[in-house]
């Protein structure tokens, strides 16, 4: 599989956004958001679509910071950008989720407290509306940290939440994508190159979206939902419900969500590792984000991206991949939104 390069200087100019005019007795605040990582090509998107793609974005991060302009929390501010992604069935979460093998949409979430470093997620749930609002539940309701498929739907009600069915999650596109992914899958079978076509050729194992938030008490959260990667069999879990692969927070450090080829983000543990390298080679958010996916990560044969904020509100949003949803809003300056590096 042929993955785009995105060079460090590309990232400085296009993926962070810091706030430099913030007044000496103002505290910063910064919310960055994501929906999804891969090959989003210019001209597979109308003008129509990609303008919807930008609005929703725009409306997600809005909210967040809004919460954040108004002192609110940086958890309530994560929960408040996923729920808007997680309800449109533009991205592969929530409502957007897509198929299963199978037929059926099987759903990932997370979520952490950079004060606690507390943090709750599910995995595997297929009747959970909003999996990031039942992700908060496991971490303030329960003493677990990640609860998965009928197990954390018994968990939702005793927590009074409504499940619904699994069919709230079907659409035309997505069960078209399936449609394709099995007719590749099939051919890739007959030739003996399944497990190459699965893990690496197909452009089914994007889409996640993801928020992190800093708040004006200097508390960091992120959080990430997923539908997963179409056409995936025998209960398969990414790294979206996996706290230091797809999420991760710490006050004073950093907050990451990820997105991508999660099988890869698990196993370099993307999250933590660069938060790790904030925290203990003081690098700049910058730095350690670039060094992760645009090095390490490529290197071994991973795409995808991440949105990243640290303890001061400043934002990256590295990706090697064609493109990736992503906006971002700092100390209550005006939205960032964009697709590719360059728009």
């Amino acid at each position: 599989m042929k993955i785009k390069l995105v060079t460090f200087s590309l990232i400085l100019s296009s993926a962070l956004f810091m706030s430099q005019n913030t007044h000496a007795n103002e505290k910063p605040f910064a919310i960055a958001i994501h929906g999804g990582a891969g090959t989003i090509s210019k001209a597979n998107l109308t003008p129509e679509l990609r303008q919807a793609y930008k609005d929703k974005l725009k409306e997600a991060v809005d909210k967040g910071s809004k919460l954040l302009e108004q002192g609110g929390d940086s958890l309530v501010a994560v929960q408040t950008a996923i729920n808007v992604l997680e309800n449109s069935p533009l991205f592969n979460a929530g409502v957007g989720s897509v198929y299963t093998y199978d037929g059926g949409h099987e759903l990932d979430a997370s979520i952490m407290d950079g004060r606690t470093m507390n943090a709750g997620a599910v995995a595997g749930v297929r009747h959970i509306a909003n999996p990031i609002d039942l992700a908060l539940a496991v971490m303030n309701k329960s003493e677990h940290v990640m609860l998965s498929g009928a197990g954390a739907e018994e968990f939702a009600l005793t927590q009074g939440f409504t499940l619904v069915p699994n069919s709230h999650f079907d659409s035309d596109a997505r069960y078209q994508q399936l449609l394709d992914a099995r007719q590749k899958l099939q051919a890739a079978q007959k030739s003996e190159q399944i497990a190459g076509i699965e893990m690496n050729d197909l452009d089914y194992k994007f889409g996640t979206v993801g928020a992190v938030a800093l708040d004006k008490n200097g508390n960091l959260a992120a959080g990430t939902s997923t539908g997963g990667m179409t056409a995936k069999r025998f209960g398969r879990i990414g790294d979206s419900p996996v706290i230091g692969a797809g999420t991760f927070a710490e006050n004073g450090v950093c907050a990451v969500s990820a997105t991508g080829h999660g099988e890869f983000f698990i196993r370099y543990q993307v999250a933590g590792d660069i938060c790790a390298r904030v925290k203990y080679q003081q690098k700049s958010i910058l730095q350690a984000a670039d060094e992760v996916i645009n090095q390490r990560l490529i290197t071994a044969g991973g795409s995808g991206g991440v949105i990243a904020v640290d303890h001061r509100g400043n934002i990256a949003m590295p990706f090697n991949t064609e493109g990736m949803y992503r906006a971002s809003r700092s100390n209550g300056e005006p939205a960032q939104v964009m697709i590719w590096l360059d728009q």
